[in-house]
């Protein structure tokens, strides 16, 4: 695995976690930041050729 795919599937798995706790705690706004930032991620992921499922693994 090459850096940039390792690197884009951590952030993936970051922001996921990030996303979780924000929907855990009630914060909408900052639910609504992670999920954009998670889709901007999964589509920069795709573009390149990345399997994003791998980041749930």
């Amino acid at each position: 695995m090459d850096a940039f795919t390792a690197g884009i599937l951590q952030r993936i798995r970051n922001t996921e976690a990030d996303l979780d706790r924000a929907r855990a705690a009630g914060d909408e706004f900052l639910a609504e930041v992670e999920q954009a930032e998670l889709e901007d991620l999964q589509r920069l992921a795709t573009e390149h050729g990345v399997e994003v499922s791998a980041a749930s693994a």
